[in-house]
């Protein structure tokens, strides 16, 4: 097993799912589907190097930090909204 090719990996996969995942609710979608174009940029890489286990490796770990994630932190801090965003000028 390639280790630097499986740490790239499942950093990918991690940060594409943590954007999904922390994306406001309004925009999500639209999120999760440029962030599925992204992950299958990120496949067909692993397969042009043919490297499948480090793919799914990196994957399932990638799953399981991002449940730990949410677990431990997303469940107590919501996604805020964006109508929530005051913007402070120099009167304020």
């Amino acid at each position: 097993m390639d280790w630097g090719s499986f740490i790239l990996l499942a950093g990918s996969f991690t940060i594409i799912m943590l954007m999904v995942q922390r994306a406001e609710r309004r925009r999500r979608r639209l999120v999760g589907l440029f962030m599925l174009v992204i992950g299958i940029l990120i496949q067909r890489y692993a397969v042009f190097w043919k490297l499948y286990d480090e793919a799914l490796f990196g994957f399932i770990v990638a799953l399981i930090l991002n449940f730990l994630f949410w677990a431990l932190i997303g469940r107590y801090n919501p996604v805020g909204t964006s109508d929530d965003i005051r913007v402070m000028g120099l009167d304020d």
